[in-house]
């Protein structure tokens, strides 16, 4: 099912990149970054306040901390924020991390470990890998072969993870062992046609539908957790490249999106590129997950 374009513009022109939205309990503000920019920006959606930060290099994803705070998956590892983006201590870096990678998306795990994955900055085949940040501050490389590393979640129970890896188109599922952090068993559950669009971000819902963003399709998806396509939302640009629910009870649907890599005339016919968007599906989300550290 398609539905038409029920989708507001929340923040205009957001980046060039941009990607990663998350909510934050702590301020109720939607944070999300500007890849390479190395920008992390916030807004109010409430009063429509909205700040920026510099981080002097390219940032995929944060996650605020239990502690207070932020970690944040940068382009050479993890790095450590206080709560108004100075640096706590150095970028603690990703074991086997090749030259000329960045980290991209990433998500905390119900257990409140800080998932995150690379890519090539030539989108070269299988070499990136999903890392996983202990709240020991230890990351250990648990997945390789990765083309893009892109959109994580996990189902309520913390049994089954979803991982996205846009080089293939596919949507996996991982079973998941809660107490120690381990995936495995990995299968497609989802597999895109190339002629839709590719997927990129995802977040899971309280009914434990995934929400997925088509980079290239100019949508967003909802599928059951067997893999069924629910729902269609269409979006007036087509780099669409994550999500994530926040505002009151959940309820609402942020969208980011990107102007990065089109030319001047798919700029002109896509004004909205780049712009950050809110959507009222009539679900709700789960409360976001903290490093627990």
């Amino acid at each position: 099912m398609t539905e038409p374009s029920e989708v507001e513009v929340l923040v205009p022109n957001a980046g060039e990149l941009s990607e990663g939205p998350c909510w934050d309990n702590r301020t109720a503000r939607l944070i999300w970054v500007d890849i390479l920019a190395g920008r992390v920006h916030a807004i109010d959606p409430a009063t429509g306040l909205r700040q920026m930060w510099e981080i002097g290099m390219p940032v995929g994803a944060v996650v605020p901390r239990s502690s207070g705070g932020w970690v944040a998956a940068v382009e050479r590892g993890f790095a450590f924020y206080d709560d108004d983006w100075r640096p706590v201590g150095p970028v603690i870096s990703a074991p086997e991390q090749p030259p000329r990678t960045r980290f991209n998306d990433g998500r905390c795990d119900p257990a409140g470990r800080f998932w995150a994955g690379t890519l090539g900055y030539d989108e070269s085949p299988g070499v990136g890998s999903l890392y996983c940040l202990g709240v020991d501050h230890v990351p250990r490389r648990c997945l390789t072969g990765v083309t893009i590393s892109n959109g994580l979640g996990w189902s309520a129970d913390g049994s089954a993870m979803y991982f996205v890896d846009s080089g293939t188109g596919n949507i996996d599922t991982l079973r998941f062992d809660l107490a120690s952090g381990t995936a495995y068993e990995r299968r497609t559950l989802v597999a895109i046609p190339p002629s839709l669009g590719v997927p990129d971000g995802l977040t899971v819902d309280a009914d434990g539908f995934l929400w997925v963003a088509v980079w290239g399709g100019g949508c967003v998806r909802r599928y059951s957790p067997t893999g069924r396509l629910e729902r269609s939302i269409d979006l007036p640009v087509t780099q669409v490249s994550s999500l994530a629910f926040g505002g009151p009870h959940y309820s609402e649907l942020f969208i980011t999106t990107a102007a990065e890599g089109l030319d001047h005339r798919a700029r002109a016919e896509q004004p909205l590129a780049g712009s950050v968007f809110r959507h009222h599906p009539g679900v709700v989300g789960r409360p976001p997950t903290m490093f627990a550290a």
